[in-house]
């Protein structure tokens, strides 16, 4: 009996390509916490306590001594800016974790409207002649901050090849 084996050819197995959570995801994922962090603090320390009759009737009232017809909306649309940024936050973190398609977009948004909100915020506050004597340039350095963040991830989530076979849910 004669046994007559062929060398087969190797299994054709599809390249490798870069998948997962790590990589440079690994900082967007500090970024995500850190924002939660943050926004979570700021509400909590300052734009709650902003509403309360104590800081309202200084800034805010006409009888205040600080009084400025621009204070009432600055608190109201950062509370409100930083209760949008918190959802968006907490959304974008679910969808990360659970690998959805749509979270490649959701960044690129929750990039976008943060730029908006320190853009709107800006303008805003150097509209109140005393928050803009004490601006230090730490309001323009955040700005700049938020462009530069805002551009290098949006390109990062348009173009890398991980992104794209990561999030296919």
């Amino acid at each position: 009996m004669e046994i007559n084996v062929q060398p087969s050819s190797p299994p054709n197995y599809p390249p490798l390509r870069p998948s997962g959570l790590g990589g440079w995801l690994v900082l967007v994922q500090i970024g995500l916490i850190a924002t939660l962090i943050q926004v979570s603090y700021q509400l909590i320390n300052y734009n709650i306590p902003s509403f309360s009759q104590e800081y309202w009737g200084i800034l805010a009232s006409p009888q205040g001594e600080m009084y400025h017809p621009l204070w009432a909306p600055v608190i109201i649309f950062e509370a409100a800016a930083n209760g949008v940024l918190l959802l968006l936050t907490v959304f974008t973190l679910i969808l990360f974790y659970q690998k959805k398609a749509l979270l490649p977009r959701m960044m690129i948004i929750l990039y976008s409207v943060n730029l908006l909100i320190g853009i709107i915020d800006y303008v805003l506050v150097m509209n109140i002649p005393v928050a803009s004597e004490l601006e230090d340039g730490s309001s323009m350095r955040d700005l700049i901050r938020a462009l530069f963040t805002c551009v290098i991830w949006t390109a990062y989530f348009r173009k890398s090849e991980r992104v794209r076979y990561t999030f296919i849910r």
